[in-house]
């Protein structure tokens, strides 16, 4: 069966979709990064060069009460009407403060279930029956029930008639029906086999329960209902959003300590990376986090060795900068441009120059803990012949020299890390121009309108591999690289439909090859993601979707904050 897509609404589900990527200045830029491959034990160093200082627990129980400051790389300006919102890292982060996922990942990347008490599907995965605990509340003390997760599912879906999604109805476009079994059952069922439907339900922390309240209201951005451990009390854009301890939240610590340990976090955008870094180190904030490798590696690193503040520093699960190739357009429809600026490339003396010597070179989409991963999946190396070898190649058959504009999110960063590729590429033949879009707005109107050739970005958070089918299928409308291949369909089909196990990642790792094989990106790094706060603040992770287990180590969609704690 083939995963076909509806195209109204396509300019405005692009400028959506956009902003849930965090369109990036891959290696530079805002705090677009190359990365590390880190482990995330106490004590151990990843192989990028990223010490992970993943504080040991302090002695004691952890105490209930406090407050802290957490530090943003950005506004979420669109609100939190989840089913139409634009969150990025940072709405992804205060979404997880405030409302519930039904499934949530543990310590070792598996999903399970979360603000449900079962997520379970059929024989075939052509149908899933939730079944909700009993006696959650939403913050305005209405039950949570079977009615409102569907009518949320139904709005993300698009099939709810007060709420009219973009991306995520192209994302939830396999649910066929939304039934509601009894007062704590829900059923849904597929249009075809959809085997990981129980991580589309967690989506990176975008997939939160809303009250009935919220979902209706003519002010669903604002007037935000959820069941999650904080609740907002106030929020002024652009420079606070307060949330404060939901005194009936649902989860305990593994001693049956009821959760959230703290009264009260607020969140502060603070957009300049460097800016960020000032207020953790004077003390006017107590947790930021950042994937700019120059600030981790000269400013955050030498801190927390002198035990002035403590880092934790991870490429576990995480993103992965490349270049964005429009495939369907001159110079990049044709596979020997792409493969002279793939070996044109040395991407290990990127990372040396502009990441500050912390970064691990990436060779496909997914991460080593991601199934799907290959080692070595036969993506071009760097190699000045071949660079030149293909750039003649290409000009034979076109009667053009090798050329192209690199657009990128204008900042001092990105413009550095544009510089050093233009450089690099000049050895080989291959001609840039710079075109610098100004802010992040600007650089989504280029993609709408296919007005690039080759753009910087950073997407595609490890998790399960089939929640990127979206974005290479072909004709779908978040497939910003145009990509056009049936045998990539074919992959991404079988993806969906195979059940976990050997088979299935099989199939993600011919996609990986796949994508080696027609160089249809040219991936950079993968992503790291540092969270450093003061001292006295512990548990940063939180924990898992079990009362009191380890959290899920993955810190690029936002992380667990019922289980911080500070020391009084």
């Amino acid at each position: 069966m083939t995963n076909t897509t509806s195209t109204r609404g396509w300019l405005r589900a692009l400028a959506l979709v956009l902003g849930l990527a965090m369109v990036a200045a891959a290696c530079g830029g805002g705090d677009e990064t190359t990365s590390t491959d880190t482990d995330t034990g106490d004590g151990a160093t990843g192989t990028g060069g990223v010490e992970d200082s993943v504080p040991d627990a302090p002695e004691g129980d952890p105490t209930p009460g406090g407050e802290l400051t957490y530090a943003l790389e950005a506004e979420t300006n669109g609100g939190f009407c989840l089913a139409e919102a634009q969150l990025a890292i940072s709405g992804m982060q205060v979404a997880a403060t405030i409302y519930d996922t039904l499934t949530k990942p543990d310590a070792d990347g598996q999903i399970q279930p979360h603000l449900a008490e079962s997520v379970e599907p059929n024989e075939d995965f052509t149908s899933w029956t939730i079944t909700l605990p009993e006696g959650v509340t939403f913050h305005d003390g209405t039950p949570l029930d079977a009615q409102v997760v569907a009518n949320n599912i139904d709005a993300y879906r698009g099939a709810y008639e007060n709420r009219s999604p973009l991306l995520f109805r192209f994302v939830f476009q396999d649910v066929g029906s939304v039934q509601v079994v009894d007062p704590l059952t829900v059923q849904v069922d597929m249009t075809r086999p959809w085997s990981s439907f129980d991580w589309a339900l967690y989506g990176s922390n975008r997939i939160g329960i809303m009250g009935q309240a919220q979902l209706d209201s003519d002010d669903c951005g604002n007037e935000l209902v959820g069941t999650g451990p904080f609740q907002l009390e106030s929020w002024t854009v652009s420079e606070e959003l307060v949330t404060v301890k939901n005194a009936d939240y649902w989860r305990t610590d593994a001693d049956g300590t009821q959760l959230p340990y703290l009264d009260r976090i607020t969140y502060q955008p603070i957009p300049e990376v460097a800016s960020r870094v000032n207020a953790l180190e004077s003390g006017q904030v107590d947790v930021i986090h950042t994937s700019d490798t120059e600030q981790i590696a000269q400013r955050l690193q030498p801190l927390a060795e002198g035990d002035q503040i403590e880092l934790l520093a991870t490429d576990d699960y995480s993103e992965v900068n490349y270049l964005m190739l429009n495939t369907d357009a001159a110079p990049f429809d044709n596979k020997d441009a792409r493969l002279a600026l793939a070996h044109a490339l040395d991407r290990q003396l990127l990372i040396d120059v502009r990441g500050s010597g912390l970064g691990s070179v990436a060779n496909g989409p997914f991460p080593e803990d991601v199934p799907g991963h290959v080692a070595d999946p036969g993506f071009p190396q760097y190699d000045l012949a071949k660079a030149q070898e293909h750039a003649a190649a290409y000009e034979e058959a076109t009667g053009e020299q090798l050329s192209f504009s690199y657009t990128f999110v204008s900042t001092e960063s990105g413009q550095l890390t544009a510089q050093e590729i233009q450089t690099q590429l000049a050895d080989a033949g291959i001609d840039i121009s710079l075109s610098p879009a100004g802010d992040q707005a600007t650089t989504i109107n280029k993609a709408l309108a296919g007005d690039f050739q080759a753009m910087a970005f950073r997407n595609h958070p490890g998790t399960d591999p089939d929640r990127e089918n979206n974005w290479w299928y072909t004709g779908s409308p978040v497939n910003f690289g145009r990509i056009a291949d049936p045998e990539m369909d074919r992959l991404l089909d079988e993806g969906r439909e195979t059940g976990p196990g050997e088979a299935r990642d099989a199939i993600f790792q011919d996609l990986t090859r796949r994508f080696a094989e027609e160089v249809y990106n040219v991936w950079l790094s993968t992503a790291v993601w540092a969270i450093a706060t003061q001292s006295d603040v512990h548990n940063v992770l939180g924990y898992g979707p079990e009362a009191g287990s380890d959290a899920f180590p993955g810190v690029a969609t936002g992380h667990d904050v019922a289980g911080i704690w500070v020391s009084r």
